[in-house]
């Protein structure tokens, strides 16, 4: 395979990943970082470093769109992201001490956990509820599109929604994945958020994420341009795509789009980490 077939490939499969990432708010890193381990047999660091870059990508094409069509809730991520960003340094210091192999499973085991929860069936009626003292002080609620009209929401639990977003923060640099999973079900089910809500904030939240812990990988070396170029180039078209795509799509099918795609890629990773069959 010469080098442009394979940078057109890699192009081909970004794009896929930054269009479910743009939709289910993951980033794309959930797509990418398998796609290059298991089939272009790229080391497991150096997918890490070039899907946090993508993760970026994911944001600067998608965020833009949805705040401005009015799913992102910009006061709820900018508050977040203080835990998240901390926990991404976090992270990028410990995958660069763990075996590839161990950061395969993990990886794994995060998807397939975030599958699980995601596929439970919600109360979408509570999606509505009044705001609780914490979040009525910060002025969280807001109000989303649908095509009846602007419809309103409360948000609950925010202490229990920063802490499991300095998690998602420490899967975000150990892992490269923008911690989308984590962000989206910890907005959907701890802090009630309507799950468009949720993607879209995750949406606009995993770049600020993701350059956290970017730094630390461009500067032990785990960043190479020439494997960059395309993954970014083909998230970003995918993100515009799926950016546009998510008014018309119903949350029944985002959730099932959701599950099916990680419990696909969590089993190959776990097997493929369990085998030792990812670089190191």
């Amino acid at each position: 395979m010469n080098v442009l077939i394979l940078t057109i490939l890699i192009g081909l499969g970004s794009s896929v990943a930054g269009y479910l990432g743009s939709l289910t708010g993951l980033g794309g890193g959930f797509i990418i970082i398998p796609m290059l381990t298991l089939a272009f047999g790229v080391d497991i660091r150096y997918a890490i470093g070039t899907s946090l870059i993508a993760v970026i990508a994911t944001s600067s094409g998608a965020a833009a769109a949805y705040v401005r069509e009015g799913f992102s809730n910009i006061r709820i991520g900018m508050f977040l992201e203080i835990a998240t960003t901390a926990g991404a340094v976090v992270g990028a210091f410990l995958a660069l001490r763990l075996p590839t192999h161990a950061i395969a499973v993990i990886f794994g085991l995060v998807l397939m956990n975030s599958a699980y929860l995601s596929s439970r069936p919600q109360d979408e009626s509570r999606r509505t509820q009044a705001s609780d003292r914490f979040a009525a002080l910060l002025k969280m609620n807001g109000t989303y599109p649908t095509p009846h009209g602007p419809k309103s929401y409360g948000v609950r639990s925010v202490p229990a929604g920063f802490g499991l977003m300095a998690i998602a923060g420490v899967l975000s640099g150990l892992l490269g994945i923008g911690s989308g999973a984590v962000k989206v079900l910890a907005m959907d089910q701890a802090m009630r958020l309507p799950f468009k809500v949720s993607t879209a904030t995750s949406n606009f939240m995993i770049g600020v994420t993701a350059a956290a812990s970017a730094g630390i990988y461009l500067n032990k070396g785990y960043i190479d341009p020439v494997l960059t170029m395309p993954v970014v180039l083909g998230v970003l078209i995918g993100s515009m795509l799926g950016a546009r795509h998510l008014f018309g799509v119903e949350t029944r099918k985002l959730r099932t789009i959701f599950g099916a795609v990680i419990v696909v890629l969590a089993a190959q990773m776990i097997y493929s980490g369990l085998k030792g069959w990812i670089i190191k």
